[in-house]
């Protein structure tokens, strides 16, 4: 008897369980969009164009989730978050997906039950400042008043580095990266610090970058990436797989401008089953034969990405450094494809 209870029970949860992983692919089915969770702006990251149209680096993440999904980077909507609201509007159901520079930490992951699916930036936190202010190093910023982000990563390891270091701050608390960019250029603050590429995309949209540097210390590991909620296994397992296929492609050559050819022409087993071409890859995330061909063909592979938004050759001008594929020293790896 108690074994038969032990099993129903088993049967039932695994059958809550299903249903729960299921809920988040077959809501945004049946809304025919995705609801992808964003910052309020960041230049090359995530940010309207003049016409009103979300770019950047993480909302191509957002569009590439979409052209799997329904086959059109263009049926999505986008939601600005704050650093305080990103986790809520999660939690609650408000967005299928926070694709929004956030850092993948322990109590995130564990205690506000959230997945990350992967790293799609390796980061670092920064320090900018005027460069009339004269100081070359963070360490020279004792009593300093320091504009902040509250709700996020780098408000700790701010109080942790001037703690470690025995100097004092004020803090300037922001809700916004623009708010934060008014603060600093109208001199409310000595010093603007969040993560080094949000620095470097920030002082883009200056009239005088060159007025500003970006001090040389590096704080923290900041590990961004998109997250969904816990529980949502299948969703989290299609998301997870479209940024590896952004990855991917990279390293095995299939481009925006290739992808249809190599679909129909390539000898690689590994680029056949990615494209769709061999195997059933794409029945297995519930998806047709074609979704990462249409992610890819839509957005590019993460190299094209990277290049197009934040790249060495834009006003963000970021190197690829740790962001690099691994068989170029960096850390950019994707799982095979099999």
């Amino acid at each position: 008897m108690n074994k038969s209870v032990f099993f129903g029970a088993m049967t039932v949860a695994g059958l809550v369980a299903g249903a729960s992983a299921a809920a988040t692919l077959d809501d945004v089915k049946e809304r025919g969009k995705l609801n992808c969770g964003v910052t309020t702006g960041l230049v090359g990251f995530a940010a309207p164009n003049a016409n009103g149209e979300w770019e950047g680096f993480d909302v191509a993440v957002c569009r590439a989730v979409a052209a799997a999904v329904f086959g059109d980077p263009t049926a999505v909507e986008f939601i600005p978050t704050t650093g305080k609201t990103r986790f809520t509007a999660l939690a609650s159901g408000e967005i299928d997906f926070l694709a929004r520079n956030t850092t993948w930490t322990f109590s995130r992951d564990v205690d506000l039950k959230f997945d990350f699916i992967g790293v799609n930036y390796y980061d670092g936190q920064g320090f900018m400042v005027p460069k009339a202010l004269g100081v070359s190093s963070a360490k020279d910023l004792d009593g300093a008043t320091v504009c902040i982000q509250t709700g996020t990563t780098t408000e700790l390891n701010l109080a942790d580095f001037f703690r470690a270091n025995n100097i004092s701050y004020e803090p300037v608390p922001i809700e916004t990266n623009a708010e934060g960019q008014q603060q600093y250029l109208a001199g409310a603050c000595d010093t603007y610090t969040t993560d080094a590429s949000g620095l470097a995309s920030t002082r883009a949209t200056f009239e005088t970058p060159g007025d500003h540097i970006i001090l040389p210390e590096i704080i923290s590991k900041e590990p961004l990436g998109p997250l969904v909620r816990h529980g949502d296994n299948d969703w989290g397992d299609l998301t997870r797989w479209v940024l590896y296929a952004l990855i991917a492609a990279e390293e095995l050559g299939v481009t925006s401008a290739n992808v249809e050819e190599m679909a129909t022409s390539t000898t690689n087993p590994e680029v056949a089953r990615l494209l769709g071409a061999e195997g059933t890859l794409g029945e297995m995330l519930g998806l047709d034969a074609a979704w990462a061909k249409n992610a890819i063909a839509s957005q590019g592979n993460y190299g094209e990405i990277f290049a197009k938004n934040i790249g060495e050759e834009t006003p963000i001008g970021l190197a690829r450094g740790l962001n690099a594929q691994w068989t170029d020293g960096g850390l950019m790896y994707a799982p095979p494809f099999r």
